[in-house]
């Protein structure tokens, strides 16, 4: 085959999608976490879905306007930080040959090449050792191969074959996989569905589907992800700058790699966008006032946002039924699981809270939608978990409202920010309110273990109660009452003044009388506040101020 029509891609992007969709048990038990989650091979799957919809839908003759429609659908329906890289990937795919009406087996590989690229520019952080990793080295073997070889079905199997090898190789760059003797959950994924693209070039039936012999060949550690490199920890620039610049013929020429370069200066989370008129800039700086004077050298300023992403903003009014939707200053729209914790967020002043989270992660579409009915102004989007930060970074990008990610992973963060909004004050001055109120929560988590596991020196044993204190699991035992009071113990210090239990639906009276007993014992300076968050796998979420 000397060359590739869109009508073909369609069916490639349908095999590719059913190939992992038949396999996205696997890759969730690959990532190696614990805690019931539905995590990589769910997110991934899901965005192919959609991805895969769309291009059934729109498909033609034209490959560049076939890719065009998988990258629009795997754009709305990208869920999780694997979901959201694998939309970058294709975004670009997409991108280097959106005007053609067929490719040859050289620009097939530059679209890999540039999908990987675009991927790249969108993750401030790469992690090697993930998905972005298995597609580079997939992408640069396609390039080789196209030198000398022109049949396109050739070079789709020395890319597969790469990213196979890619895959084999991810335990030597996370030490995490090595640990427990597992393959990177997000580059499988994508290995499922690179082989269904040779399968049906082929003309071939798909690879059988992988068994999970037991949980005990799948040893778990902790969570490797890509999106670990979105910690809040590691965001050090505070202030979400977005703008647009049109180009202007008197001022200095537009060199995007250039230009890439010295914005990557003024802080992280960069992603520039340009075409032959305009160049859209997002990113994470101190100094927005520094990046704008920047892109302004290159013609007129478009569109500029500025907003603090480590602020918590709420609603001053609640949804209403869509056809009475008011336009209203700010609104918040949130992510919970627990009607109790729903009812909680709504009372303190959250607009719409979209039901979602551990087990449950909502697109970017379910974000979109949600702002949508809202029908405010400004938005502010509290993901309140990791997880779902990314699609909720891509959400605020599509909008056509002011609309900035507060990357809040935790139900507590999301309280304490609300808590502390003014209705009366700027944007920047509430943003410097949440900001300081986040700082000052702690948060404490109990789950149970799913499967047998060792992490940090930790035995962890099936049913066992996980304590986790932000974010990392300190100690395991079958006892709900000593993983607690071992918890508290853990974030609770001489200057707490308001401890906050929000009980699930598997805690009983007598466990919640229990532990607050023990904090009144122990702690007896600080107020204890006890709520019924109705939250399922967690029995008690703590946050501490």
């Amino acid at each position: 085959m000397k060359s590739l029509d869109g009508l073909k891609f369609a069916e490639m992007v349908q095999m590719g999608s059913h190939h992992l969709s038949q396999n996205a048990d696997y890759v969730d038990a690959l990532n190696v976490f614990p805690v019931p989650d539905g995590d990589t091979g769910t997110n991934m799957n899901l965005s192919m879905t959609s991805g895969a919809k769309e291009t059934a839908a729109k498909a033609e003759a034209s490959i560049g306007k076939t890719s065009q429609a998988l990258s629009k659908g795997l754009l709305m329906g990208a869920r999780g930080n694997s979901g959201v890289i694998l939309s970058q990937l294709f975004r670009g795919f997409g991108k280097a040959i959106e005007k053609e009406d067929t490719v040859d087996s050289v620009k097939l590989a530059q679209a890999f090449q540039y999908g990987v690229e675009t991927a790249y520019k969108a993750v401030m952080k790469p992690v090697e050792g993930t998905i972005l990793t298995v597609a580079r080295e997939a992408a640069e073997q396609a390039v080789i191969a196209a030198k000398n070889n022109d049949n396109v079905i050739e070079v789709m199997e020395e890319t597969l074959k790469a990213a196979q090898a890619s895959l084999e190789r991810t335990p030597e760059l996370l030490p995490v996989l090595k640990e427990v003797g597992v393959v990177d959950s997000g580059g499988q994924g994508l290995v499922y569905v690179y082989e269904g693209f040779l399968a049906s070039l082929k003309g071939e039936a798909l690879p059988e589907k992988t068994e999970i012999k037991s949980m005990d060949d799948l040893v778990s550690a902790e969570h490797h992800s890509a999106q670990d490199f979105m910690d809040t920890s590691d965001i050090e620039f505070g202030y979400c700058t977005e703008f647009m610049v049109r180009f202007e013929d008197d001022k200095k020429p537009f060199v995007e790699a250039e230009f890439r370069e010295d914005m990557s200066h003024f802080g992280d989370s960069l992603l520039v966008i340009s075409d032959d008129e305009v160049v859209k800039i997002h990113v994470h700086s101190e100094t927005p006032g520094e990046v704008i004077a920047y892109g302004h050298q290159y013609g007129e300023l478009v569109k500029i946002k500025v907003d603090n992403m480590r602020q918590q903003h709420t609603a001053i009014v609640g949804t209403e039924e869509k056809p009475k939707v008011k336009k209203v200053p700010y609104a918040i729209v949130t992510v919970a699981m627990g009607k109790g914790i729903k009812e909680l967020l709504e009372s303190v002043g959250a607009a719409y809270v979209i039901e979602g989270g551990q087990t449950m992660n909502p697109s970017t579409e379910d974000i979109v939608k949600a702002v949508k009915e809202v029908g405010a102004e400004r938005v502010l989007i509290l993901p309140n978990n990791k997880n779902i930060i990314m699609a909720a970074q891509q959400a605020a990008e599509i909008l056509e409202i002011e609309a900035a990610v507060v990357p809040t992973k935790t139900i507590p963060q999301g309280f304490a920010a609300l808590l502390a909004f003014n209705t009366e004050a700027s944007v920047e001055k509430n943003a410097a309110a949440m900001t300081a109120a986040i700082d000052g929560v702690k948060t404490g988590q109990i789950t149970f273990a799913v499967r047998d596991t060792s992490i940090d020196g930790i035995e962890i044993h099936k049913d066992d109660f996980m304590s986790m204190a932000e974010g990392k699991i300190v100690k395991a035992s079958p006892s709900l009452k000593e993983a607690a009071e071992y918890l508290v113990d853990q974030i609770v210090d001489e200057d707490a003044e308001i401890i906050t239990i929000l009980y699930g639906e598997d805690a009983t009276k007598q466990q919640v009388d229990d532990l607050v007993a023990y904090i009144e014992a122990h702690y007896g300076d600080a107020e204890v506040e006890v709520h019924n968050g109705k939250q399922p796998l967690y029995p008690f979420i703590l946050s501490v101020e």
